[in-house]
């Protein structure tokens, strides 16, 4: 049944990833990606809207796909402190959830935190755990969260932190079995694979996904 997806983070490790395997997905005829710079890939079925995020009450048309991919996510050095990885983390991601919602989207898929939880020491973490409860309570018919811990692969932006925690990911791999299996490393291409194969299950209600699946 041919479906359309709208795509928030796309310029991202994880969104870029999920973007190239949504045109190629038969299923989906339009993918829409908003966000205030657009993809460097393009394709028949793209349709970039441009947007900071925070004007979504300014759109001319609403937001509506039959799938909602959310992939938005910074770091607290990148987004200069606390409430600048809450902006984006928590309050941007509920921007567009509810938007897309109140414009007809009943399936939501979006990008969380491996250790996500409100009692955490790391804010982080708690916001990560914030959204997910504020996710749940948007209305959605279907709420997938996927838990990744470190993400591997090559970014665009400089994350000095990042690039070393991947040098030494090889090495940590093998440490995490059992209970620890969710915090392996993990490449962002993986990430986007489950999304979509989670998707194409069409699977309703909220589930949270830890990673690798």
């Amino acid at each position: 049944m041919a479906r359309t997806a709208l795509l928030a983070g796309a310029t991202g490790l994880v969104g870029a990833a999920l973007l190239e395997r949504l045109l190629a997905a038969p299923e989906y005829t339009a993918v829409t990606v908003i966000g205030r710079r657009a993809p460097d890939i393009r394709g028949p079925k793209l349709r970039f809207l441009s947007s900071t995020l925070e004007d979504l009450d300014a759109l001319a048309d609403p937001l509506t796909a039959d799938d909602l991919f959310c992939c938005l996510g910074t770091t607290t050095r990148a987004a200069g402190g606390n409430a600048g990885l809450e902006r984006v983390d928590y309050h941007m991601v509920l921007a567009v959830a509810r938007a897309a919602q109140a414009g007809g989207t009943q399936h939501f898929y979006g990008v969380s935190a491996a250790g996500a939880s409100a009692t955490s020491p790391a804010f982080y973490s708690r916001v990560k755990a914030r959204m997910e409860k504020a996710l749940a309570e948007v209305g959605f018919e279907a709420v997938h969260l996927f838990r990744p811990s470190l993400l591997l692969g090559a970014r665009s932006e400089s994350r000095p932190g990042e690039a070393f925690a991947q040098k030494l990911a090889p090495m940590l791999a093998p440490l995490c079995i059992g209970p620890l299996r969710k915090y392996r490393p993990i490449s962002a291409a993986e990430v986007a694979d489950a999304m979509l194969l989670v998707a194409r299950s069409g699977a309703v209600g909220i589930v949270i996904h830890d990673l690798p699946m």
